[in-house]
């Protein structure tokens, strides 16, 4: 039997199927390129290959797409009717849960996965990817600290495991380490983006914007290029930068350049879009041409049911487009989410319902309201959804609120908190100076 790059055993591959199949794994490590055609040329020439089918599964799975997501389980009906040995069952074990939205149940079962297998670097990845999307920092820190003892610069991939360690690493504050980790890590594969992008998360977190644009722009070749699937989320890391320096106008520039110029359908890149113009309305721009046309974008993906992260950034451009029977179209669908499974129905009650609500609200004036709803669905660390940086936009949003609202003490308790993350940030000197005047626009 034939084995892939770290030498676990694949069924039903031939050699050049199987080296299709690394080519796509390549491709997902780095976001790079198409690997989906590849994993379509490698079925095709080993119809039979087991991690070829699981692996196209996994790339669907998390796109957090629903027309991905009812693909994925369509292929992975077909790859329970293979020959499969004992690691890539335990993938179809894996996605079954993934699939019906059980998102910690999935990230559970591959935390066993990973401790039996670990040198399966898609095991890995897509772990690493489980624990992102429900916001488990401890998860994207110790899934790979409990096997990064097992790889070694002899190991193939072993930058992409140390990038992916990287990030856990900034996302539980344990900056220093995260950032010599991260350089280190795109020092060995310069193409490696999840690498590069924690390292700008630790630029973000403590306040070095000029840092980060210097980071960002030094290596913009490895990350900007047009077949690189991450490069918006980069382009978008840049953009906070420029808002911290206080720079509103090259942030704009920024979204109507390379983060919304494709008018990109990928929910991710859609995700950042709706955050960047959101912060940029919050900053008194007029975006209403620009809402317009990402609310339509999102049509394809806002149902309220599969991943209320994304519904939540769908809102956002609704809002900004006046769409309002959307808006309260995506409020039934999360008001209407029973039972615990799928997990999704409890992060759309407990979770995505009090943001969405404060979200409308803030958008209609009523900020009182808004800043109630907020101040109770911040706090989502262990929830769902994306790193402390995008999370950022709660509290932003929550701090605008009580400023608008009056609220004096909330205002500058809130405003100290920032403070003492950011001190630098002309955002939060901007909320300093309007208390200090008593303005609340």
């Amino acid at each position: 039997m034939l084995s892939d790059l770290q030498g676990n055993s694949v069924s039903g591959a031939t050699t050049a199927a199987l080296e299709l199949y690394e080519g796509a794994n390549r491709a997902f490590n780095i976001y790079r390129g198409d690997p989906i055609g590849l994993i379509d040329a490698a079925v095709e020439a080993a119809p039979d290959f087991a991690m070829a089918h699981i692996l196209k599964a996994y790339l669907y799975g998390v796109a957090t797409e629903p027309e991905a997501t009812e693909e994925a389980r369509a292929i992975v009906e077909r790859a329970k009717e293979l020959s499969l040995n004992e690691r890539e069952r335990s993938h179809i074990g894996v996605l079954d849960r993934l699939l019906t939205g059980n998102w910690t149940s999935a990230a559970l079962a591959l935390d066993a996965h990973n401790i039996n297998y670990p040198l399966d670097l898609v095991g890995l990845q897509c772990g690493h990817l489980a624990d992102f999307y429900r916001a488990c920092a401890r998860d994207l820190r110790d899934r790979i600290a409990r096997v990064l003892p097992r790889w070694s610069p002899a190991v193939p991939g072993y930058s992409i495991v140390l990038g992916m360690y990287a990030f856990g690493l900034e996302e539980c504050g344990l900056y220093g380490r995260a950032e010599e980790a991260g350089r280190q890590a795109t020092a060995l594969e310069p193409l490696d983006c999840w690498a590069h992008h924690a390292v700008a998360h630790v630029m973000e977190m403590q306040g070095r914007a000029e840092d980060g644009v210097g980071w960002m722009r030094s290596r913009e070749p490895s990350w900007s290029g047009e077949d690189n699937f991450f490069r918006v989320h980069n382009w978008w890391h840049l953009a906070l930068y420029h808002l911290d320096l206080g720079d509103v106008d090259e942030a704009l520039r920024l979204y109507d350049g390379p983060v919304r110029e494709d008018r990109s359908q990928v929910a991710l890149d859609m995700v950042d879009a709706s955050a960047l113009l959101w912060r940029l309305s919050l900053l008194g721009r007029d975006l209403s041409d620009r809402w317009q046309e990402l609310a339509s974008a999102w049509d394809q993906h806002a149902d309220g049911k599969l991943y209320p992260f994304n519904d939540w950034h769908a809102v956002m451009a609704y809002l900004g487009s006046g769409r309002d029977q959307d808006v309260e179209r995506i409020l039934a669908a999360l008001r209407s989410a029973s039972g615990a499974v799928p997990e999704v129905a409890d992060w759309a009650r407990q979770t995505g319902l009090p943001l969405v609500e404060g979200f409308v609200a803030f958008w209609r004036g009523d900020y009182a309201t808004a800043a109630e709803r907020l101040h109770r669905g911040r706090f989502i660390v262990n929830r769902f959804g994306g790193s402390h940086a995008q999370r950022d936009i709660i509290d932003w949003t929550l701090t605008e609120a009580a400023v608008r609202a009056g609220l004096t003490q909330l205002a500058e308790a809130l405003v100290n908190e920032r403070r003492a993350l950011k001190p630098h940030s002309q955002v939060n000197r901007g909320f300093l100076a309007r208390l200090a005047s008593g303005a609340s626009h």
